[in-house]
């Protein structure tokens, strides 16, 4: 997850994250949008947190939860 330090969305997603992920078994980790090159901010900085799963942009702004079970479901 890309998000940034005092963004209460990105605290909500981190829940959502944090619980599906250890129902699966799943790793995962949370990058501070603020610490990224210029590139990276200028492509995230409206969409945060921004979500990722196996590398390819999942979701942004909200995370839900069934459809992030639905797409780890689909990568194993």
């Amino acid at each position: 997850m890309l998000g940034k330090p005092g963004c209460h969305l990105c605290d909500e997603a981190l829940q959502v994250i944090a619980r599906v992920a250890a129902e699966y078994g799943a790793e995962y980790t949370v990058r501070d949008l603020t610490m990224a090159d210029d590139e990276e901010k200028l492509e995230y900085w409206e969409k945060i947190p921004v979500v990722f799963v196996d590398g390819e942009e999942h979701a942004h702004w909200r995370v839900s939860e069934p459809r992030l079970r639905a797409a780890l479901d689909a990568s194993r």
